[in-house]
């Protein structure tokens, strides 16, 4: 198996998850550590108990749309308690420091351009038995790090490099 055909990463996030925000960490230092070769993908599992979760999900797949998908996750991540508290206003002002469309965003909240991704996403994730965020999905195996993410990132390399041939 060559460096181009590591297995895919797959990160299941809510968005005003803090949990989440911590994990971002690891899938940084996984980042550092394989480059380009490791395809990291976000996948969208809003929990009920975070008001403003599916909103950021739509707005993220419309950062996505505009090329600058990571950076606006990561920039949301960072801002988990102000989201949870400012909501929409977050999420576009987010957007505005990023250069990103924001007026775009708005648009797409409100057209729910994104709805059916972020439907799907979430019917996956629990099809697959996600619970809880974050998640990841590597090499077939799901690793849940909503209850502790003590060793996740660890797990997440021995199974790269389990496949990696």
């Amino acid at each position: 198996m060559t460096e181009a055909s590591l297995p895919r990463l797959e990160y299941w996030c809510d968005l005003q998850c803090p949990d989440c925000r911590t994990a971002l960490d690891d899938v940084r230092a996984l980042r550092a550590q394989y480059g380009d070769a490791l395809t990291v993908e976000l996948r969208h599992f809003p929990l009920e108990k975070n008001k403003h979760a599916y909103a950021a999900a739509q707005a993220a797949e419309e950062a996505f749309a505009q090329g600058r998908g990571w950076p606006y996750v990561e920039a949301l991540l960072e801002r988990t308690a102000d989201l949870a508290r400012d909501g929409e206003k977050v999420l576009l002002a987010v957007a505005a420091g990023l250069g990103l469309d924001a007026d775009e965003i708005d648009t797409a909240l409100v057209d729910g351009r994104h709805t059916l991704l972020v439907d799907a996403d979430q019917a996956e994730g629990k099809a697959i038995g996600i619970k809880g965020t974050p998640t990841y999905v590597v090499a077939g195996q799901r690793l849940d790090g909503g209850q502790s993410q003590d060793g996740l990132r660890e797990r997440i390399v021995a199974l790269i490099e389990q496949h990696r041939g």
